[in-house]
């Protein structure tokens, strides 16, 4: 799509020269009946110029290249309203420039808005420079402190921060078929518990969904943007916190290390499951955490609020693992699937892949 366009503003680029060149008698440019004075040919050079340097800034991931495309649209209204019998078709290219470029912009502002807020999360995260041993696990109801073990954090030191790509399929309700693909970017601190998630939505190939969850000291939002401009929904509140903070627990399977941080207390049920409960800044939320008979977390089982309206009830909410992978020495699940319990039945409306992670402390990238 990126490609269509570069190639689009280099055309729209190349149609100005006729203005150049019927100015300067280049060609008789029969297209164009009006007069077009040398000055007025300059311009309309310039507009070449000014639309073809947006494609290439675009082309070469230039942030800015819609600074320039507004410029050039705003130069080539003023022409074409100077020769208007002939040239006004050309203002449908400048409203699809123009839109396209708003739309840059607001999805700049958008992502340097999530910029600063992983910054806010990473920069504040103090870790404990300390190596995990085996006099720790005693603490630890037993399911946990095997599955622990099993995941091979023992002799390793704590983790600090993780960075991971995902891909996803998604549902947006139960009636749905098609899945949605999407692709996602995580960012979570350990020590002070907080993540930033960005996510892509794709409907329909040109429709782009994005969307960012956060959750900093206890408290969590939901911000979700059609083409990154139009609102579709913002959400906080004591029930976002704690169903934020119950995600955070469910993915804490990603870096195992963090069942030992004080935030987390441990609840003994059986020899193949321990609660876990979670508080922070005076936030509580907890969540089940199911393991096989070789000590593998297979489930994540909490209540959880769906909405956030005055009335939500709160739906089983669970997590199941779909397959492993042992990276940098840490076997973590890669694959999962996301499914609610709704009075209707269940609905499966995520599986989401972790395709590259990274460590501080391992100070290694993985490509799954």
């Amino acid at each position: 799509m990126k490609y269509l366009f570069v190639a689009f503003l280099f055309l729209h680029g190349i149609i100005h020269l006729f203005g150049f060149a019927k100015a300067f008698g280049l060609s008789q440019m029969d297209q164009i009946n009006s007069g077009v004075s040398k000055v007025q040919g300059i311009f309309w050079f310039i507009a070449f110029i000014l639309f073809s340097y947006s494609g290439e800034a675009l082309l070469s991931e230039n942030s800015y290249w819609h600074w320039i495309a507004l410029l050039a649209v705003v130069l080539s209204v003023i022409l074409i309203a100077g020769t208007w019998q002939d040239a006004k078709y050309g203002i449908l290219p400048n409203i699809i420039i123009c839109l396209a470029a708003t739309i840059s912009i607001y999805e700049n502002a958008f992502n340097e808005k999530i910029s600063k807020e992983i910054s806010e999360i990473t920069n504040n995260n103090y870790p404990i420079e300390h190596v995990i041993c085996q006099e720790q696990l005693e603490t630890l109801p037993f399911p946990v402190a095997n599955w622990l073990k099993k995941s091979g954090m023992v002799g390793k030191r704590m983790i600090s921060t993780v960075q991971l790509q995902q891909k996803a399929k998604m549902k947006l309700n139960k009636e749905q078929k098609k899945w949605y693909n999407a692709v996602a970017e995580q960012h979570i601190a350990t020590f002070k518990p907080a993540f930033v998630w960005k996510v892509e939505l794709t409907i329909d190939s040109f429709i782009k969904i994005r969307g960012r969850d956060k959750l900093k000291e206890g408290k969590g939002e939901m911000l979700i943007k059609l083409f990154s401009v139009f609102k579709l929904a913002e959400e906080h509140g004591q029930k976002i916190n704690e169903s934020t903070m119950q995600r955070y627990l469910a993915e804490i399977v990603w870096f195992p290390s963090a069942v030992l941080n004080p935030y987390i207390e441990w609840e003994a049920i059986d020899s193949l499951s321990a609660k876990a409960v979670m508080t922070y800044h005076g936030v509580s939320a907890s969540g089940i955490f199911y393991f096989n008979k070789e000590g593998d977390f297979v489930r994540f089982r909490c209540f959880r609020y769906k909405e956030n309206t005055f009335d939500a009830k709160k739906y089983e909410w669970i997590v199941d693992v779909l397959e492993y992978s042992e990276e940098a020495g840490i076997k973590i699940p890669v694959k999962t699937k996301v499914s609610w319990i709704l009075e209707s039945g269940l609905w499966t409306w995520l599986v989401l892949e972790i395709t590259d992670i990274h460590y501080e402390h391992n100070e290694q990238i993985v490509s799954l």
